[in-house]
């Protein structure tokens, strides 16, 4: 039979997995937001500025 300190063990090292699981998978969405974000301001930028601009920017950074 279990005492209550091996069953207290058990399920302290279960939820530290589980922690740890969550904390990875919020650290790898912060990352892809961020990504996200950079590409919204780039979108936001080129429908300020009208197609053309952004027509012309797009070449500039591609070299053509």
């Amino acid at each position: 039979m279990e005492t209550v300190e091996t069953k207290l063990a058990v399920h302290e090292a279960v939820c530290l997995e589980r922690y740890n699981s969550i904390d990875r998978s919020l650290r790898d969405g912060d990352r892809r937001m961020t990504k996200i974000e950079y590409l919204l301001y780039g979108v936001i930028v080129c429908v300020l500025f009208g197609p053309g601009v952004a027509g012309e920017l797009v070449k500039k950074i591609l070299g053509l």
